[in-house]
């Protein structure tokens, strides 16, 4: 009997391969939590050293380059000097009372450790942990200003909660950010692209472009079709929404957003709530995204409108940090350092 043939040869195959697989997963997640908790006890080790006073403080700067010599001498790669520092910075940043996260590689902590602000090193390490993301994808979104860009429009009672929190997805408000940055589709400045061309770079960097917005996005369909009254008309981009349960409808624009334009995004918004939605759906929300918009013009336009329908900007290059930075500081009043508990 040939047992490549048999249905039961095949599943005590795929069996065995999917528990090697696990295994190795396991065995990778054992590593990675060792040598992060290795990582702090090193540094534990060299802080305990400076602090008993067996070194003169002029001699502190070399203690560093002494023991990336000796011990790279003893055990190889692993221990430059930078390296070195960073599991100094490791302890003194995560105290006995803040261990750090087993969940995280020791890669990611490195890319936290250079974020001096500890409101922010707080919530990139939660928005990590919970998005589960890769440490290019960290980077990414701390070059692109994410606790920056949602921090500064909260009040400072909602920025110490996101810090602490991370990003909590509860209600519509909960998912927009401002600006939304689409700094990875490399359009070089000042070159410019038609609405057309943007749908279909976004739609064709769709991994980044759902990062950006946000957890929870999964894509529907690019130019949705809908039809009103023997009308044609189409919605640029639909997602659902997997936390919030409801589908989420992007228009986007170029230039500034005129009445017309929130007019029918609340048109869309009313087919979709009667005529897409099934049994256990939320409400649809809007979101227009445009380069600019009238604050004023918004605000009227979408008067006594109960439906969730947002307008955003957007950019197609990194933010100002420093003025996003100001901001947050504005709102924190400067006094954020003494409402952090610390050990």
């Amino acid at each position: 009997m040939d047992l490549n043939t048999t249905d039961s040869y095949h599943h005590l195959l795929e069996t065995i391969s999917e528990t090697y697989i696990q295994g190795q997963v396991r065995a990778m997640q054992a590593v990675n939590t060792q040598l992060v908790q290795t990582y702090w006890q090193l540094g534990q080790h060299i802080v305990e050293f400076e602090q008993s006073g067996q070194i003169r403080a002029e001699y502190g700067k070399a203690l560093l380059n002494e023991l990336a010599r000796d011990l790279g001498l003893r055990h190889g790669k692993g221990f430059s000097r930078s390296n070195l520092t960073y599991m100094r910075l490791f302890y003194l940043r995560y105290p006995i009372c803040e261990k750090p996260s087993h969940i995280l590689s020791w890669s990611h902590y490195v890319e936290l450790l250079k974020i001096e602000d500890k409101l922010e090193r707080n919530f990139y390490e939660r928005q990590a942990i919970a998005e589960n993301w890769s440490v290019p994808e960290l980077k990414r979104q701390k070059a692109a200003s994410l606790f920056l860009r949602l921090a500064a429009s909260k009040d400072k009672a909602r920025v110490l909660e996101l810090a602490s929190q991370g990003q909590h997805v509860a209600q519509a408000t909960d998912i927009l950010r401002e600006p939304y940055i689409f700094e990875f589709l490399k359009i070089p400045e000042p070159h410019l692209v038609s609405e057309t061309e943007l749908e279909t770079l976004l739609c064709d960097h769709l991994q980044p472009f759902l990062l950006e917005l946000g957890k929870g996005f999964t894509f529907v369909g690019r130019q949705y079709r809908l039809t009103i009254d023997n009308t044609h008309y189409k919605v640029d981009l639909v997602f659902y929404h997997r936390i919030l349960r409801c589908f989420i409808l992007v228009d986007i624009k170029m230039g500034t957003v005129q009445h017309h334009d929130i007019g029918q995004m609340n048109m869309y918004l009313g087919y979709f709530a009667h005529e897409e939605n099934t049994e256990g759906d939320n409400p649809p929300i809007g979101i227009i995204l445009s380069r600019d918009k009238n604050e004023l013009l918004v605000k009227y336009a979408t008067y006594n409108m109960n439906s969730q329908l947002f307008v955003q900007k957007y950019q197609l290059y990194l933010p100002d940090s420093e003025l996003l930075r100001r901001e947050l500081e504005n709102t924190l009043q400067l006094k954020h350092n003494g409402t952090v508990k610390r050990c």
